[in-house]
C-alpha cells in the first residue's frame, strides 16, 4: 500500500512529537501495548521510526478483543512494516474481571501487563509502553493503576500529547486510521456488576458487526441481557431513526440474539455505563 502523508500537524504538536522521539530514544528498546486504536498505533509507528528493530508492537488477543480491531491493528502493522506479534491473554480466567465491578479494567490490564512485562523481560526489551494520552487524565481508568504497578511507561502522556494532536500527527504520517472512532474492549458494553461471559462478548460482537455493516461508524451496542440499547453519535442518530433503517436494525440485532432493541435518545457517550457509579479519575 502506498501511503500519502496528510497536512502538516500544528507546530506545537510537532514539537511534542520531537519530545516523544527523544523519550523513546532514551528508553532504548520498547514493547508497545498495541490495540490498533489511533493512540497506540501512532506510538508504535513513532517507536519503530526511532528504534527500528528495538521496538515491538504486541497485541493482546482475547474474547473481549473485537475482530474489527484486530484487522485494524494488522493493517497498521502491514502498512508501516512494524515488528508485530499477537499474544493470547486470559482475563476471563480472573474472577475480578468476570465480576465486572468498577475495577474491571484493572484486572484486564493486570493480565495484559503481566504478559507484556514477562515478554519484555524474556526478550531483553528495556520497557513496556502504553498509548495513554494527556486527555485520559480526567477520565476514570482503573487500568492506569495496573500500568503503574507494572512500571509501564506512557510516553504520549509524558509528552503532553492530547487526542486531537495525536490525530493530526497520525494524519501527517499517512496513517489511514487517524480519524478512527475511539475504541474499547467489548466488555465495556456490559453494565457493571453483570458478569462478563464469553457468550455475551460473542453476542455483542455479532451485533456491532451487524450495525457496522449498515454503514454506521460511531456507536455502541450496550448489552442488558435480552435487551440491546443502541447509542449512536449525534450526526448518525437521524439516520438510525429512519423507519426503514430502524426496522432493519431491530431485525439484525434480533438475529444476533437480542429479543428487544432500543435506541438511546441521549446518543453515544463514551463510558456511559460508568454513569451510575460514583467515580473519580485514576491519574
Amino acid at each position: 500500500m502506498t501511503r500519502t502523508a496528510g497536512p502538516a500537524a500544528p507546530d506545537t504538536a510537532r514539537a511534542k512529537q520531537a519530545r516523544l522521539e527523544a523519550r523513546l530514544a532514551d528508553l532504548g528498546s520498547v514493547v508497545v501495548a498495541f490495540s490498533g486504536g489511533v493512540d497506540s498505533a501512532y506510538l508504535a509507528v513513532v517507536a519503530a521510526r526511532v528504534l527500528g528493530p528495538r521496538a515491538l508492537a504486541v497485541t493482546g488477543d482475547s474474547a473481549s478483543y473485537p475482530e474489527f480491531h484486530r484487522r485494524q491493528a494488522l493493517g497498521v502493522a502491514r502498512d508501516f512494516r512494524l515488528a508485530h506479534e499477537i499474544v493470547p491473554t486470559h482475563e476471563l480466567d480472573r474472577h475480578g474481571y468476570r465480576a465486572n465491578a468498577g475495577d474491571r479494567c484493572f484486572h484486564c490490564k493486570t493480565e495484559l501487563y503481566d504478559t507484556l512485562t514477562a515478554l519484555a523481560r524474556d526478550r531483553g526489551f528495556a520497557a513496556v509502553a502504553d498509548g495513554a494520552n494527556a486527555d485520559d487524565r480526567g477520565d476514570y481508568r482503573p487500568g492506569r493503576q495496573a500500568a503503574r504497578d507494572h512500571g509501564v511507561a506512557s510516553p504520549l502522556d509524558e509528552c503532553d500529547l492530547a487526542k486531537d494532536e495525536i490525530r493530526a500527527l497520525a494524519r501527517a504520517l499517512g496513517m489511514a486510521i487517524w480519524d478512527a472512532p475511539a475504541s474499547a474492549c467489548l466488555s465495556s458494553r456490559i453494565p457493571h456488576f453483570t458478569e462478563v461471559t464469553a457468550a455475551a462478548l460473542r453476542q455483542i460482537e455479532r451485533a456491532e458487526d451487524a450495525v457496522r455493516a449498515l454503514g454506521f461508524h460511531v456507536f455502541r451496542v450496550r448489552h442488558h441481557g435480552t435487551l440491546a440499547r443502541l447509542e449512536f453519535a449525534r450526526d448518525e442518530m437521524a439516520r438510525a431513526l429512519e423507519p426503514s433503517l430502524a426496522g432493519l436494525l431491530q431485525d439484525r440485532l434480533r438475529d444476533a440474539g437480542y429479543h428487544d432493541v432500543e435506541i438511546d435518545p441521549r446518543g453515544y457517550r463514551q463510558g456511559s455505563l460508568n454513569e451510575p457509579l460514583l467515580l473519580r479519575p485514576v491519574t
